[in-house]
């Protein structure tokens, strides 16, 4: 009960404070793309980037807390996404379930890794090409798969080669490679990712809309991302600290449940869509 009460408390917490006001700026950026300069292009990039992470990570971390509170135990769905050295681990620890399931149906049964050189990149590229097709029937959603799989193919050839970078650069790369795909994820089309994607390569001066006011938000979403224990983490702390954890993030879920009921910010979770 007390494990359970903190995750579902740490997950009410990402849901509401960072999550459902960060899809604020998301949404309006998303309506006036075409006017978007440099810096508003890049952080609605990164608002959607962890928009979303807050959202799916915080309703998994809720449905584990509410299954441990009537006595089931479910697995946990992410562990620290963004930490992620290359892409291949990206994938180890975002939607984990999913990556399981894709794995031991789709990549195992085309054959894997047990044919030829060549037949493993081609299993390893439709395996994600097929899992962005598992989130919709639309061509964002095939560009952003197939782009993940290229991407797994090269990091096949560059790590089978021996190369690899330093561990600061390479969570730097992964991240913005992951920052930049999930343009297409959000995009109603491709061309709206195409424009935003434009604006992000083209640093020329255009006067900010009101998303620059997301920065504060990012900034406590990128410290919580990458300063803080994870959800697993706080989860196995000792059972003192545990009690204490869960009574303190319960009180501030209390409160921001009281403050979210009398706000005008309407965000259902993102993953209903699928």
């Amino acid at each position: 009960m007390i494990e359970g009460a903190c995750l579902l408390s740490i997950g009410l917490l990402k849901k509401l404070l960072i999550a459902d006001q960060l899809s604020v700026f998301v949404n309006l950026g998303y309506g006036a793309v075409p006017s978007l300069g440099f810096a508003d292009a890049w952080m609605l990039s990164l608002a959607y980037t962890f928009q979303l992470y807050f959202d799916f990570s915080g309703y998994a971390d809720m449905a584990v807390g509410i299954s441990l509170m009537v006595g089931i135990r479910i697995p946990f769905n992410f562990n620290s996404p963004y930490w992620a050295e290359s892409i291949q681990d990206f994938w180890r620890r975002w939607h984990m379930t999913l990556s399981r399931w894709l794995r031991d149906y789709l990549y195992i049964p085309l054959g894997g890794n047990r044919a030829s050189a060549v037949a493993t990149y081609r299993n390893l590229f439709l395996t994600f090409l097929l899992g962005g097709l598992w989130h919709g029937a639309a061509w964002t959603f095939v560009i952003w798969g197939a782009l993940h799989g290229g991407a797994c193919c090269l990091h096949k050839g560059w790590s089978g080669a021996g190369l690899s970078l330093p561990r600061p650069l390479a969570v730097i790369v992964t991240f913005l490679f992951v920052n930049i795909t999930w343009v297409y994820f959000r995009s109603p089309d491709v061309a709206t990712a195409n424009a935003l994607l434009a604006a992000m390569a083209d640093p020329h001066f255009v006067a900010p809309v009101r998303l620059f006011a997301a920065w504060p938000l990012l900034a406590v979403g990128a410290a919580i991302v990458w300063l803080c224990p994870n959800s697993q983490t706080i989860a196995e702390t000792d059972w003192n600290g545990r009690i204490a954890l869960a009574g303190t993030f319960a009180g501030a879920a209390a409160v921001a449940a009281l403050v979210a009921t009398n706000t005008s910010v309407q965000s259902p979770f993102i993953y209903f869509n699928f």
